[in-house]
């Protein structure tokens, strides 16, 4: 720490400054203050014109981004110095002894505000970090500008982090809603860092659409679930007083979207894949099967036959509590499910499981890697929209399975059986009609092909 813009300047701000640097009874907290130009893609590039120049701070497990309003060409960047080469200016002329010079009073000012915090015998948080640092920066503009600037009522991203908090403890968040808004807020930042309630109108969020799909490569499915996700901080922040109903409530563009692709196998597919002869070189397929093929008879996810004990396995059935919503499902054995915990009923498995479950993401590998093997190839064509563009994607059915496609087989199968919707939602915990209908369609088609075969006697 202290070397940065290729200077060492602690010494010579603890003599202006009239520090004692190693005064012992001064709170001493550590910090790395980079200067770095951001990573910006577009369409799947990384950007390396008029790319914004920004200064990190990291502190005590923090990590505190800071707009410095400079722009640099990647090549005009000396990234071991942390300075715009000499002789270089950017886009609007300004030269690398004018930006240079205001870096470094970026690094005296934020230096200067974490002594002050020392002296207090204080760690600041992120927020007031900011707020010091943007209060200072505010007091050295001119008075005559001082009157235009418009401090932000609310931090937007400050209050996106109490929505995470707060929802997620009331809503008991998996991890898998954390990730989702997660990838929001860096996609949020991405766009603007300095991003405030105010700006959020029916011309910004035409304008984030836009770079959603256009950078960000998004699918209008994508985009809309995004906006979603954006709405319901909104309307939360709204329900908290912290913002003014606005224009979202009304935003409600129309997306032109294709229903998504059920992936399952059918009889004769599940048959195929169940009596495929696994080569000696490729016996690790074998457990992937019969875990795979344990999902397509009971219809649990992935995470539910992962956690999946001994104590939860009955003489005729399984109570599980789902991971993902929490619900408590019995669900009957039948001879194919029970056949498979009968052949790993004396091998012993970690915390006592009773599979022997990998993790989601090689499954996933191994399934598409066995399917091709027992040549599960038939031609499945997905459909779908960027903007207006329409995208028609065709690949063997192979490269589209997943550990999910265990469950829709047994709900499609269980359909096409004459099972009804009821009992199917009650092996599966799905709550609503609606969640079941694309299935329960996938069904009907089974059901009319099957009595076009009496046409052929």
């Amino acid at each position: 720490m202290g070397v940065i813009l290729g200077v060492d300047f602690e010494p010579f701000l603890g003599a202006k400054l009239g520090v004692n640097c190693k005064n012992r009874n001064r709170m001493n907290i550590k910090r790395n203050i980079i200067f770095s130009l951001e990573s910006r893609k577009k369409k799947g590039v990384m950007v390396a014109d008029n790319v914004p120049i920004r200064m990190r701070v990291v502190y005590a497990g923090n990590r505190v981004d800071f707009s410095t309003g400079y722009r640099i060409d990647v090549a005009k960047w000396d990234s071991d110095k942390q300075r715009v080469k000499n002789g270089c200016t950017n886009k609007l002329k300004q030269s690398a002894s004018e930006i240079n010079t205001d870096l470094l009073l970026y690094y005296t000012d934020i230096q200067n505000i974490f002594k002050e915090f020392e002296v207090q015998k204080l760690i600041p948080t992120p927020e007031q970090l900011k707020e010091v640092f943007n209060s200072k920066r505010k007091e050295q503009q001119p008075e005559a500008e001082q009157d235009t600037i418009e401090e932000p009522k609310i931090l937007f991203y400050a209050t996106f982090d109490e929505f995470v908090k707060e929802r997620g403890s009331q809503n008991s968040w998996g991890k898998a809603t954390y990730a989702i808004f997660k990838t929001l807020r860096n996609h949020l930042y991405n766009y603007d860092a300095h991003l405030t309630f105010e700006k959020i109108d029916e011309s910004w969020l035409n304008a984030y659409m836009n770079y959603l799909r256009t950078s960000c490569d998004m699918r209008n499915s994508s985009i809309e679930k995004q906006i979603s996700y954006l709405k319901w901080l909104l309307r939360w922040a709204a329900q908290k007083g912290y913002i003014e109903k606005g224009v979202f409530e009304s935003f409600k563009p129309k997306w032109k979207n294709t229903p998504k692709k059920v992936i399952f196998l059918n009889w004769k597919e599940l048959n195929q894949l169940r009596d495929y002869v696994i080569p000696e070189t490729k016996q690790y397929l074998e457990r992937v099967r019969d875990v795979f093929l344990f999902c397509c008879f009971t219809g649990l996810r992935h995470s539910d036959v992962y956690n999946l004990k001994r104590s939860d396995v009955k003489d005729n059935h399984i109570e599980v509590t789902t991971i993902k919503t929490a619900d408590n499902l019995v669900i009957e054995l039948n001879n194919h499910s029970r056949t498979i915990l009968d052949k790993y009923k004396d091998v012993a498995f970690e915390d006592n499981k009773v599979l022997p479950v990998i993790s989601n993401q090689k499954m996933n590998d191994y399934l598409k890697e066995l399917a091709e093997l027992a040549e599960i190839n038939e031609l499945v064509r997905e459909t779908y929209y960027k903007g207006n563009q329409r995208i028609d994607e065709v690949a063997p059915k192979y490269a589209l399975l997943g550990t999910h496609a265990g469950r829709r087989t047994f709900i499609c199968n269980a359909l096409a059986l004459g099972i009804s919707p009821q009992v199917v939602m009650k092996w599966t915990g799905h709550n609503d009609y609606k969640a079941m209908k694309p299935y329960i369609d996938i069904a009907d088609d089974i059901k009319v092909s099957a009595m076009d075969k009496f046409n052929q006697l």
